[in-house]
């Protein structure tokens, strides 16, 4: 039940946003970036609030960072897979940069065990600059381009049926956070699993199903600007703001696990710094990358799962991944990155 009154609740937030673009005259990607992403992301913030006030900062970061690591290896990846993903050179300039240096922060602001009020309020000031630097590109855009056609719908009407669609998406998304968590904790005591390894799979897949409807219902329309911007955008979001608000309202500071330290945050910057090469070279995500991407997070969910419950195959993963893998990859990465590189120069 808190699954799909989750989808419900996000699918009408996200349609009120899109509403609201189309009413403001906003650049598709900055719809993705901004409200969509701002919408989808609602769940996560939902969920890691009542987590944290709930003593359980494991599952209110590891759904943070396995929501990151999620959104772009799954739900990028699929996209891809269904079309070819165009990607926009603001992005490869300005967003996935911001991207990475938002999770380097988030990974240095957390070296010390611990996420306060002061480390939240850096990450909100960060949310700030961000929003204002999406409001001049805005801005930016309605003065290039001529305005929308005007809807027929009565302005009152219009602000009025919006206003009442946010406040029935965010009331449903209160809910379901609450029902989603109390479940997560439950499989975690029956099937003995850590509340980290429980955040960084179940609650992380389930908070991103909204930023995943909203990617393929994108892609499925042609509206590639859409699916990549909603992705980067809602990491941001889920580090800046997310991360920001529950570190900085919760009575506690959140603890943050060794586990997390030497091997979660490590591993969704580097998913971060991934989209960097992936993105430059041709500007566009192809469907054989889409599938890459999809196998490098199955071999992560593998690894969590297995290392948790003590099966020896967390071992043979770890070698297989650290001395094969990710050298091939990263060489073939350095390769098209610098071939990309010579051919835009």
């Amino acid at each position: 039940m808190g699954l799909l009154l989750l989808i419900l609740g996000a699918e009408l937030l996200v349609r009120a946003a899109l509403r609201l673009a189309t009413r403001l005259h906003v650049r598709p990607l900055i719809i993705g970036l901004s409200l969509v992403a701002f919408g989808s992301t609602a769940p996560q913030l939902t969920v890691s609030l009542q987590a944290a006030y709930q003593g359980a900062p494991d599952v209110a970061l590891g759904s943070v960072v396995g929501s990151n690591i999620f959104n772009v290896l799954v739900i990028l990846g699929l996209a891809a897979l269904i079309i070819p993903l165009r990607v926009s050179r603001q992005l490869v300039r300005l967003d996935i940069p911001l991207m990475i240096v938002a999770s380097a922060a988030v990974y240095l602001l957390a070296s010390n065990g611990l996420l306060g009020r002061v480390e939240g309020a850096v990450l909100l000031l960060g949310l700030l600059g961000y929003l204002l630097m999406l409001w001049h590109q805005s801005r930016h855009y309605a003065r290039t381009y001529p305005p929308a056609d005007a809807a027929h719908t009565s302005a009152g009407r219009f602000w009025s049926g919006t206003l009442l669609q946010v406040v029935i998406g965010l009331g449903l998304l209160s809910l379901a956070g609450h029902l989603l968590l109390e479940a997560a904790v439950e499989v975690a005591t029956d099937l003995g699993l850590s509340e980290r390894v429980i955040g960084l799979t179940v609650v992380a897949v389930c908070t991103s199903l909204p930023e995943l409807a909203a990617a393929l219902i994108a892609a499925l329309r042609g509206e590639r600007e859409i699916a990549v911007g909603t992705v980067i955008g809602s990491n941001l979001f889920n580090l800046l703001a997310v991360l920001g608000l529950t570190a900085l309202v919760t009575p506690q500071p959140l603890t943050i696990s060794p586990n997390a330290l030497d091997f979660d945050l490590p591993v969704m910057l580097g998913v971060a710094a991934l989209c960097l090469p992936v993105f430059y070279s041709g500007y566009r995500v192809t469907r054989a990358e889409g599938l890459v991407f999809l196998c490098l997070y199955l071999a992560y969910g593998l690894h969590v799962v297995t290392f948790t419950t003590g099966l020896p195959l967390a071992g043979r993963l770890e070698k297989l991944m650290l001395f094969y893998v990710l050298p091939v990859l990263g060489a073939v990465l350095l390769y098209t990155t610098l071939r990309a590189w010579r051919r835009q120069h």
